[in-house]
């Protein structure tokens, strides 16, 4: 059985962008293919909330060889995503450009595939917020399941 959201959907679900995939990368060093993020519609830095979306369509980079004729939303990609969101909303919380890269990922569970077209939300909530390190559990959630879960942590690099 999955565990509850780790943020009520009605703080995300159908809410316009607080931050769009352009406000988003301005901040960040990922560029291209790895410009994951297509918004944010949650950022909360006082809770340590933050939600953002992946539009996985049909003609993604990855598709054409990612399971050809039956594409799926691959699962490195989907920490991937959820690191971005953690390093942007450390970077949105301090006003600063802090470099914070992905450093680690526990009790990772996939529950089920990620096809498109569909929007993939990422929910986070920081367990830890350190410094040089921070640390959140995560959700990728499609249609209101949840399709994965993690611990997914970050660390600042000079």
């Amino acid at each position: 059985m999955p565990p509850p959201l780790l943020i009520d959907s009605d703080l995300f679900a159908d809410r316009q962008d607080v931050f769009t995939h352009e406000q988003i990368y301005e901040r960040m060093p990922h560029k291209h293919e790895f410009a994951l993020l297509d918004g944010v519609v949650l950022a909360d830095n006082e809770k340590g909330l933050a939600v953002a979306y992946h539009d996985c369509k049909t003609d993604g980079w990855w598709v054409r060889g990612h399971v050809p004729g039956r594409p799926i939303f691959p699962g490195v990609l989907q920490l991937e995503c959820s690191a971005q969101l953690i390093a942007f909303l450390t970077r949105y919380k301090d006003g600063c450009d802090k470099f914070i890269v992905f450093s680690g990922v526990e009790d990772c569970r996939f529950r089920d595939a990620v096809v498109p077209p569909c929007r993939l939300y990422f929910l986070a909530r920081m367990i830890e917020d350190r410094t040089r390190r921070v640390k959140a559990d995560v959700q990728g959630v499609v249609d209101g399941r949840i399709v994965f879960q993690a611990v997914v942590a970050g660390m600042q690099v000079a």
